[in-house]
């Protein structure tokens, strides 16, 4: 397979290796891996989600809505 990018984003691939002490091979593999890695766990969540909505096991929106709250007021306590 082979990738083409634009000059900018080479660039800062290969700055992003230099940094490194990586080829920008391994950065732009690595990078794949992780997309990959996360596509995979979304989708894994996406299937448990519709397995527990098919169950009727639901979260009300107010409950949802006080779990984002809390999730965003401990991050900004945390910075």
């Amino acid at each position: 397979m082979e990738i083409h990018f634009t000059p900018e984003k080479e660039a800062l691939i290969q700055q992003l290796a230099s940094r490194a002490g990586k080829d920008a091979a391994e950065v732009v593999q690595e990078a794949v891996d992780r997309l990959l890695d996360y596509d995979a766990w979304f989708i894994k969540q996406v299937e448990k989600g519709m397995e527990h909505a098919a169950k009727g096991e639901l979260i009300d929106h107010e409950d949802v809505v006080a779990r984002i709250e809390k999730r965003l007021k401990d991050k900004r306590s945390r910075s």
